[in-house]
């Protein structure tokens, strides 16, 4: 069954789909490992972001803290309804779940950015491309994302408590909990929200924005190695629906060629 996603907007192109990485206790042990054999230094710049977050990302209230790791995702276009397919490119190494709570927001007409509320998310990633050069982390992060059907209005709980599984063929190939809100967090939301909306750009009035969370649980930190037709189930005891989509790989479209005019 497919649902509507929690928020849209009538043109694609004023959805903003963005989100931090190395935001959680834990977030880094994996994207550590994957870019140690690149790294010259005794720790990769993944574990000095998280050490910084660690350090600084929870200021008093009404300051700014360390600013997070920061990435792009795309428009309106690329949100995945509950139920619906998550298509990777057909040029994909990898395409992965990544477990996740976004927040919802709307821009207003004086353009301060008004939270609406928080989804559960799928924020689907490249892992494989990611891992062979840490600066891809753009291109893998170019991808499709998938949002619950409910809006969670009002605060997010502190600790909040979620599976992430993975159905191939119809049996569980993979299930891991995973812990999120900020008892779980190195950085407070404000201090993500602050970092992600002192962009004037960020806060053109009507505009929406989705803004990923970050995890510590993904089923490549364990060598699952997905493929099309399995499925992504997220659950968290926040919501009370299940957020589910099946991997589908696009049609290879080949090289892309530009005209002069």
């Amino acid at each position: 069954m497919v649902l509507l996603s929690p928020v849209d907007h009538p043109d694609p192109a004023h959805l903003i789909v963005s989100g931090t990485g190395l935001t959680h206790l834990g977030s880094a042990e994996g994207r550590d490992a994957m870019h140690k054999a690149a790294a010259t230094g005794l720790a990769t710049d993944s574990m000095r972001m998280f050490l910084m977050g660690e350090s600084g990302g929870k200021p008093a209230e009404g300051e700014a803290g360390v600013q997070p790791e920061w990435f792009y995702k795309g428009d309106g276009s690329i949100i995945a309804a509950p139920g619906a397919p998550l298509a990777m490119p057909w040029f994909a190494e990898d395409g992965g779940e990544e477990p996740e709570i976004a927040g919802i927001y709307l821009i207003g007409e004086d353009g301060a950015p008004l939270r609406l509320g928080f989804a559960l998310g799928n924020e689907f990633s490249d892992h494989v491309t990611e891992r062979g050069n840490y600066l891809w982390l753009a291109h893998s992060k170019l991808r499709q994302a998938a949002l619950g059907p409910e809006l969670l209005l009002g605060e997010l709980p502190p600790a909040v408590r979620g599976t992430s599984r993975i159905l191939r063929d119809g049996a569980v190939l993979w299930e891991k909990p995973f812990l999120t809100g900020e008892a779980n967090m190195t950085h407070s939301l404000a201090n993500l929200e602050h970092h992600h909306f002192k962009y004037a750009r960020f806060r053109r009035p009507d505009d929406v924005h989705v803004h990923f969370f970050g995890t510590a649980t993904a089923s490549f930190a364990d060598g699952v190695e997905t493929q099309p037709g399995d499925v992504f189930e997220i659950l968290a005891d926040a919501f009370v629906l299940p957020l589910r989509n099946t991997l589908v790989r696009k049609q290879d479209t080949g090289t892309i060629r530009v005209r002069a005019l």
